[in-house]
């Protein structure tokens, strides 16, 4: 099991869930499930509609989830995805930090999910 919290300005306050890890369901799918306004058209990684931030919580070190090629083109082509931190990935293991909730899978750790409410827009985390 995995709680996973759910952070943006839509939300009247963070809301956590649990989800169950590696029942290959999305971040999108356990969003739905939980009536979290993740925006989202596509729902198939091409349109970067659903972008949200995935920070890792606990002293657990991240667990690397690959990613589809069309998701290391919409991130790119949106600029969360630059050639150092898709090193980083592919030869460390390092998760991005921006992913696509349509294409993440839930695994067996604690996440902060922050977005903005607007698709494709990042949160601004300078918000006070």
């Amino acid at each position: 099991m995995a709680n996973v919290t759910f952070s943006g300005p839509t939300l009247p306050k963070d809301i956590t869930v649990y989800a169950i890890a590696g029942d290959n369901g999305t971040l999108l799918a356990v969003a739905k499930k939980n009536d979290i306004p993740i925006p989202f058209q596509c729902q198939d990684g091409e349109c970067g509609s659903c972008l949200v931030k995935v920070t890792v919580l606990g002293n657990k070190t991240p667990n690397a989830v690959s990613m589809a090629e069309k998701e290391k083109v919409t991130l790119s082509v949106n600029g969360k995805l630059d050639k150092q931190t898709l090193h980083k990935m592919e030869t460390y293991d390092v998760p991005s930090p921006f992913r696509l909730a349509c294409q993440f899978i839930v695994r067996d750790e604690d996440i902060l999910v922050e977005f903005s409410g607007e698709p494709g827009v990042e949160i601004d985390l300078r918000r006070a």
